[in-house]
Formats: structure tokens, C-alpha cells, sequence
């Protein structure tokens, strides 16, 4: 049986982080005072930077035994500043051993201590390239909530705050101090089936403080020809200041999220995500190939063998942006133009597939425009998929039209298509996500491959049990499809179905989904980590192809299960989840119960995406 083996986690037996645990009594804000090892060039300094951030948004006045949780704009905490000159800022980075809630309270056990000699806290100078407030300028309380909101978004921060200092005798001045907490920055795991089977990785996400990701992993299998493989990546946030990430890699063992296959590939990507509705630009490119191969020497009916390789380049730009800013940078309506290029063009296609239409193995081309508007702030608050950590969900709207020339082998046609969400938060906490999502081509006058889905995703607002916070999740969806020709049909294996299907056998053109979770985010701590048992029920109604819906088949899964993370870990969310699927294809029905040991569990919300064709199948 497969051990999986999480080694540079061994340490957390000897108690890593867990003296975060201790949450020290709300303290006022005080001068003058110093971390050990640490000195501060400016008189103020928050001792409790949590108390901050709750003291400056709306509480949930139905919070019962504990209000302390943020629920509020995040833009608050900035608006009685708006218009004053920023005159210095500061920039301190705590330890991932230290807390917001009491940044004096230090972990001096023996897990934190060996965690500090491998751990570099992130340099200031990195913080400072990742700002995009300046000195000498006046405030902008939407610009500072940005900043601040793209500095938590970071992957080896787990926290962040903005502070605004008043300047005694200036009135029209303050100062700035930017807080940052690190996450211990250092991961990996491995996979052993006695001696004849193993492989490991190892991860540094913010190696020397410097903002930048080192990867490399090994495999060794007695029955793989050849027998060892690896591979190497290495990215770079923020290159310059200019916001732009880039990374390069190579693997002789990935397995593709694009085709499930294990293959070789080497890729370089250039991201430069919009971190700001005052941003203007935008873009990414991806050159790679991939290959892949038979190491297991198995069948060839069974084993995909292909060649391929992908240029992928997109740019954007923020119109009327340089207008905005100068005259009223309280707006926060956009248009965003973009456009995208793209090319998957197999050199060698799988003998399975051949010449037929298939939407992973066919060669592939086109030329996207997207015209999107939108509008969205966010809300700070806490338990949406963290275990308290602040969290940022928007509230607001974001609508992209695309359209473009798409090819697939030797059919081409215009594609038309529509991206829609509508985000709502409450002031009591609730936050509502409405989307739609549909588009086709066009050939011969008639279109072809439409699609339509429209959905809802709501978490409820935080309820108490004594001491334990709940919040309810939903997400109801319906997706059609009609005259189907190369796109691939509706599945129930992804976020659109149930969760934990693991089957690709049930497949149609028409999906009505319904899922229900309820989570309990308990005030128990072990070694560090907070836990979230819950129960969970899915529904999934699927249409064959061309068939009535008295065809429908019904697919339901039920069960519940356990999260557990330590927020002062780059390693993600542990989930051990049991299943039960009372009606499903006969490889998928009984009880399951299934270990996930790195999971990327998180609200995810861009303003702006690469231009792309409608995705039925995933987010």
C-alpha cells in the first residue's frame, strides 16, 4: 500500500508553531515599542496589528460569543485618511513564529526554533517592490485596500496589514508602516511502495526572503524504463518591480493536467497579473513542449503517446485609466481590453484519436478579443476556507464579451461568448456569487457547439455553537449543451458535479448539480493546526446525449469529513474525506474514504483573465 510520507513536516511533532496558539488579551496601541532583534526607525508601532484591523471594520452585530472575527470593507480602515500626503513608509515583516493577534508573544519551542534556522523571513526590499502606493502622494483608501489585499495574496504571506499613523503637528500628512507575517516557506512530501517504488520533492516558495520558488522532485521505480526521472523548477516574483513573475522549469515525470498522461516537459511563462483596478496592464505568455511517453512499457491501447508544443501569449489594457486617476480616482468602474494568441500544435497525435474531433489531442489555434467590465471591492473576513487568516471576497460585477477566430485540425470558424458574475456580500457576512457563463460558433450559418450554464455559490454568514464558528456552503448550477461537434461533452468528475467522482464513464449535454456542505470550524488547536469537520451531500442530474430528460440519470454522493491546516505553513489544507455514492457507475459505488494531503483551498478572484473560450467542465 502507498505510504505517503510528508518529510519535512517530521518536526512538527516537536510542537512547530504551536505556540501561536496562545492569544494574549486585546492590547491598545502603545509607543515606542521594539521586537528583540528587531528596531524600529518611527515612534508608533502596533502591538496587536489583529485588534487593528477589527477595531477599523463593521462588526457582525449577530456574532454572538466572539466578535472578533473581520467582516467588514476592506477600504474602511483607509477612508478617514483619504486625501492626506503620505509622508514615509515603513515596511516590517514579521516572523512566521510570531503573531498579528500579539506580535510580542514569540515561539520559543523546539520545532520553531529548528524552523528558523531554515526558514529567511522575507527581505524588505521584496515587500517594498510589491507596493504600488508611493510616498509624497495622497491617499487613495480603495488603492491602499488593494495593496493590501495583493500583498496577503502572495504566496509565502500569510498575513498583511496597512497601518496609518497620524503625524502630530501635521494634520495634512501621516505615515505608513506595512506589516507583513510570513508562512514557514519550506514544503515537500514523497510517495514509497516498499523499495521498488518511491519519489520526493522538495519546495522552497520564498527561497532566501527574496520572493522567489525553488522546486525539484526524484523518482526511482524498479518497473519504469528508465527507472529514475526528475525535474526542476524555478520562478521569480515581481522581476524588477514590474509585477511581472516568471518561471522556468523541467520534468521528466509530471503528470498533465491537460491530458492525465505522465510526460516530459519544459516550459518558461511570464505572468503579469492586474493587481489593481488602477493598474494598466496586463498579460502572460507560455512557450512549452511536452511529450508524452510509455515508461511503463503498457499497451498501447490503453497508453496515449503524443508530441506537442504551446505558444501562449495574451496582453491588456485598462482604457480610460490615466483619465480616471487624474480626475476622480474614487471610480472603480473598468473596461479592459484584451487579446490573446494561442497555438497547440501536435507534431505527434495519439493513433487512438487520429483525424476525429477531440478537444485535448487536436491541433489547435486561435485569436481571442475580450472587452470586460467591471467593478469589484472586496470584504475582509475570516473561516470562508481558512481557519482564520483574513481572507479577501469581492463584491461587485464583472462582465467579459469575447470574441475571435478559433481552428481546430482543419475546421475554422468565429466564436462568440459571454462570462458573467455578480458578487454580493452582506453586511451580516453572507456572500453570494451569481455567474453565467455561454457561447458558440458559427459555420454555415448555423452554430454550433453553444453551451450555457448559470449558477449559484453562497456561504452563509459565520453561526456559533459555543465556541465553534459554522458557515454554510451551496452551489447549484445548470449547464446545457446543443449541436455539439468538437467540444468535449458535459462530465460530473469536477466542480460542476459531485465531489470525489472519479469516473469519466457519465457524460451528457444536460447537468442540473446541487451541492451542500456545512463546516465547523473548531477552537481546538493540536501541534499548530485548527480542524473543520463536515458533512456534505451532492446531487447530480446528467442528460445523455440527444436524449429526453426522462433519460436523465440522478448521481448522488453523501459523507463528510475532516480539514485540518496550520496557517503558519506554506503546505496547504489536509482533507480526509469519506464518500458514499448510492447511485453511480459500478467502479465508483460503495464507501470510499480518501486522503488529500496538499490542497490549494482558497477563494480565487481575478479582475481580469486571459481571454479564453467558454469551460463547461471546470472553474
Amino acid at each position: 500500500m502507498r505510504l505517503k510520507v510528508l518529510i519535512i513536516y517530521l518536526f512538527l511533532l516537536c510542537g512547530l508553531l504551536h505556540g501561536n496558539t496562545v492569544h494574549a488579551q486585546i492590547l491598545s496601541r502603545i509607543d515606542s515599542i521594539k521586537f528583540s532583534n528587531l528596531h524600529f526607525t518611527h515612534n508608533k508601532f502596533v502591538n496587536n496589528i489583529f485588534e487593528q484591523a477589527v477595531n477599523s471594520v463593521k462588526r457582525n452585530p449577530d456574532s454572538g460569543p466572539d466578535d472578533s472575527y473581520l467582516n467588514g470593507k476592506s477600504e474602511d480602515p483607509f477612508l478617514p485618511y483619504q486625501g492626506k500626503i503620505i509622508r514615509f513608509i515603513y515596511v516590517e515583516s514579521v516572523n512566521f513564529d510570531r503573531s498579528f493577534t500579539d506580535t510580542s508573544v514569540h515561539d520559543h519551542s523546539l520545532g520553531a526554533r529548528i524552523g528558523n534556522h531554515l526558514h529567511r523571513s522575507t527581505r524588505k526590499f521584496a515587500i517594498r517592490n510589491d507596493l504600488f502606493i508611493e510616498e509624497h502622494t495622497p491617499i487613495n483608501a480603495f488603492k491602499m485596500a488593494d495593496n493590501e489585499r495583493y500583498l496577503r495574496s502572495l504566496e509565502y504571506i500569510h498575513d498583511a496589514r496597512i497601518v496609518v499613523d497620524s503625524i502630530e503637528g501635521n494634520p495634512d500628512s501621516v505615515d505608513i508602516t506595512v506589516y507583513t507575517k510570513d508562512v514557514f516557506s519550506i514544503g515537500g512530501g514523497g510517495a514509497s511502495n516498499g523499495l521498488n517504488h518511491f519519489n520526493l520533492n522538495a519546495y522552497d516558495a520564498n527561497l532566501a526572503g527574496m520572493a522567489q520558488r525553488l522546486d525539484v522532485s526524484g523518482l526511482y521505480d524498479y518497473t519504469r524504463s528508465p527507472n529514475f526521472a526528475g525535474g526542476g523548477a524555478y520562478r521569480k516574483d515581481n522581476v524588477g518591480g514590474s509585477f511581472i513573475d516568471a518561471s522556468v522549469g523541467y520534468s521528466g515525470m509530471s503528470i498533465s493536467n491537460y491530458t492525465g498522461e505522465e510526460e516530459t516537459t519544459e516550459y518558461l511563462t511570464l505572468r503579469r497579473v492586474l493587481v489593481s483596478p488602477y493598474s494598466r496592464f496586463a498579460g502572460g505568455l507560455t512557450l512549452s513542449h511536452n511529450e508524452a511517453y510509455n515508461p511503463y512499457s503498457s499497451p498501447d491501447s490503453v497508453r496515449f503517446r503524443y508530441k506537442y508544443d504551446l505558444m501562449d501569449g495574451w496582453a491588456g489594457y485598462s482604457i480610460g485609466i490615466k483619465q480616471l486617476n487624474a480626475t476622480n480616482n474614487k471610480i472603480r468602474d473598468r473596461r479592459f481590453l484584451a487579446i490573446r494568441y494561442y497555438n497547440r500544435n501536435f507534431s505527434e497525435t495519439p493513433y487512438q484519436v487520429g483525424n476525429r474531433f477531440d478537444p485535448i489531442y487536436n491541433s489547435s489555434q486561435a485569436v481571442l478579443a475580450q472587452f470586460t467590465f467591471f467593478r469589484q471591492d472586496y470584504f475582509k473576513t475570516q473561516y470562508i476556507y481558512g481557519f482564520g487568516t483574513t481572507e479577501d471576497l469581492p463584491y461587485g460585477y464583472n462582465i467579459a464579451v469575447t470574441a475571435g477566430w478559433h481552428r481546430q485540425l482543419n475546421l475554422q470558424r468565429p466564436y462568440a461568448g459571454i462570462n458573467a458574475s455578480r458578487y454580493i456580500a452582506t453586511p451580516q457576512g453572507d456572500f453570494i456569487q451569481l455567474y453565467m457563463r455561454g457561447g458558440g460558433f458559427l459555420y454555415n450559418n448555423k452554430v454550433q457547439d453553444g453551451s450555457f450554464l448559470l449558477g449559484m455559490t453562497a456561504f452563509s454568514r459565520i453561526f456559533f455553537l459555543n465556541s465553534t464558528k459554522i458557515r454554510q456552503y451551496i452551489n447549484v448550477s445548470y449547464t446545457q449543451q446543443y449541436n455539439r461537434v468538437t467540444t468535449a461533452p458535459l462530465r460530473i468528475d469536477n466542480y460542476f458535479g459531485l465531489r470525489g467522482f472519479l469516473s469519466d464513464s457519465a457524460y451528457g449535454t444536460r447537468r442540473l448539480s446541487l451541492q451542500l456542505e456545512t463546516e465547523f470550524y473548531l477552537h481546538f488547536k493540536f501541534l499548530g493546526f485548527q480542524f473543520a469537520p463536515f458533512p456534505y451531500g451532492d446531487l447530480s442530474l446528467l442528460t445523455p446525449e440527444n436524449g429526453p430528460y426522462s433519460h436523465s440519470a440522478l448521481y448522488s454522493s453523501v459523507g463528510g469529513g475532516v480539514r485540518g491546516r496550520n496557517e503558519n505553513l506554506i503546505f496547504e489544507t489536509i482533507e480526509l474525506r469519506a464518500y458514499f455514492f448510492p447511485v453511480a457507475p459500478t467502479n465508483m459505488r460503495g464507501f470510499k474514504i480518501i486522503l488529500n494531503a496538499n490542497i490549494r483551498y482558497r477563494y480565487v478572484s481575478n479582475y481580469i483573465t486571459a481571454p479564453d473560450l467558454v469551460q463547461l467542465n471546470s472553474q
